[in-house]
């Protein structure tokens, strides 16, 4: 297949949207397909031109206000179309599209390409946490349009599928997140770390993700003083000066990746992420695979990951106390807590990322055979009207 692949965040920049693109360009590049990614540019004049065998197509792009590594690509339709045209794809991939997704959606439906979104972030929730509520009409105004144009939309979790449904967009389908159940593993577990981390022997609580406002970190105060225990904040956002604050008696760590981070993962004994915005939440789908237990937020991907009393917690949005109980509850019971993480690590094992790409491929097969044959490729080939 020719696939392009729409980001609308790319490396250096490293989230969820990022980590999902990467281990797709790993299958694709084991499939043997051609790979066009679009996203918007950055900063670092090092930044690769390829990628996993993927050409990486730039755009001018701008700092997001008070995010400066997140970038926002520049410019119209018009050159989204023709970037198109020029490379006359099988199928368009949006990823998280928001921005530049929504000009490649618009783009592919006036050349009769297929695509598939991916609905990945709650960006119109954000709009109360960042003060500016008056937004997120608009914010959903401009997803549903998006994914109203899509040929088919994929979601994380069935909180997200029937989120969009009741929003009246069609054609949407279950895509979960595979995790990497080699890297993160027990047996990654490091004593001298703990020691290092938490020198009295404490247990510890740990929380990893971006350290900005929608997802919420600073309710994690309401663990202050819960016994023999230590909390670690893994990440790195524009609220870490504030956090550091707020949280006085965590450590941070900053930004971990590879092996690093799931040596760090699988030293933690409990894992506890206080977003209510999250679509699936991978990280709390690698502590569960490192054999972590998990005490999340009862709203959005955590409803499908955490299973209440088995592998986890789950505690109503808001109800800081609830979660401060149910963090009591593990941390004050070694053989509970381990039976949980037992129970956390068996129930991802099957969900690996070579499984999950060969689904999505599925739906990039399944677009291209509704596609009418006045769309065929022969008919978008040629120069933009």
């Amino acid at each position: 297949m020719r696939i392009a692949i729409v980001a609308e965040s790319f490396l250096p920049l490293m989230n969820g949207v990022t980590h999902s693109i990467l281990r797709v360009l790993d299958h694709l590049q084991e499939r043997g397909d051609d790979v066009l990614v679009i996203a918007p540019s950055t900063q670092d004049g090092e930044a690769p031109d390829q990628v996993k065998g993927a050409h990486i197509h730039r755009l001018p792009a701008v700092p997001l206000a008070g995010y400066t590594n997140v970038r926002v690509a520049m410019g119209g339709v018009y050159r989204v179309k023709r970037i198109l045209a020029d490379y006359a794809p099988d199928v368009v991939h949006l990823a998280s599209p928001f921005v530049l997704g929504w000009r490649a959606a618009q783009a592919a439906h006036q050349l009769g390409i297929p695509t598939v979104a991916i609905y990945q972030t709650e960006v119109p929730s954000y709009a109360a946490r960042y003060g500016v509520p008056f937004l997120e009409n608009w914010a959903w105004n401009r997803v549903e349009n998006i994914h109203l144009l899509a040929s088919r939309t994929l979601v994380p979790s069935t909180f997200a599928l029937n989120q969009l449904r009741g929003r009246g967009i069609p054609r949407v389908k279950m895509w979960r997140r595979g995790v990497d159940t080699a890297r993160f593993s027990p047996e990654k577990r490091d004593d001298g770390w703990r020691a290092a981390v938490a020198p009295g022997g404490q247990r510890i609580m740990g929380y990893v993700g971006r350290l900005a406002v929608e997802k919420q970190v600073e309710d994690l105060a309401a663990l202050a003083g819960v016994p023999d225990a230590r909390l670690v904040i893994v990440g790195d956002g524009p609220q870490r000066a504030a956090l550091e604050d707020a949280l006085p008696d965590a450590v941070f760590t900053g930004f971990l990746g590879g092996d690093e981070l799931a040596r760090t993962v699988a030293s933690f004994d409990l894992f506890v992420h206080p977003g209510e915005f999250e679509t699936f939440c991978q990280t709390i789908q690698e502590a569960m695979a490192s054999g972590v237990p998990v005490v999340a937020t009862g709203r959005g991907g955590p409803l499908d990951l955490v299973e209440n009393s088995r592998t986890g917690w789950l505690y109503e949005p808001g109800d800081l106390a609830g979660m401060r109980a149910r963090v009591l509850d593990l941390m004050g019971d070694d053989a509970k807590r381990r039976a949980f993480a037992a129970a956390a690590h068996a129930s991802v094992q099957n969900r690996t990322w070579p499984a999950l790409c060969a689904e999505l491929v599925g739906h990039y097969t399944d677009v291209m055979a509704d596609r009418p044959a006045a769309q065929g490729s022969g008919s978008r080939a040629g120069a933009i009207q």
